[in-house]
């Protein structure tokens, strides 16, 4: 299990745009929706902006919501 430290939003919109999700609509309060294609299934989660420090387990939250293996997530936090 990868350790996520902490991150600002646009530290983590980075991250995820590196593992090819991508931006499908601001939503109506602070959030952004991210998704994410695999196998032929949607996954989204909403990502909350603005922030200069998101938790590590929230941080995490988000990308297990789009499916993100371990070792995709160590592969993206090592780059």
């Amino acid at each position: 299990m990868p350790k996520v430290p902490s991150m600002s939003s646009k530290d983590l919109v980075k991250l995820l745009e590196k593992g090819r999700a991508i931006f499908v609509r601001q939503g109506s309060t602070d959030h952004a929706i991210y998704s994410r294609i695999i196998e032929g299934r949607r996954y989204s989660a909403p990502v909350q902006m603005g922030k200069k420090s998101l938790d590590p387990v929230y941080c995490k939250r988000v990308l297990r919501q789009l499916k993100f293996t371990d070792e995709e997530i160590e592969r993206l936090l090592t780059i």
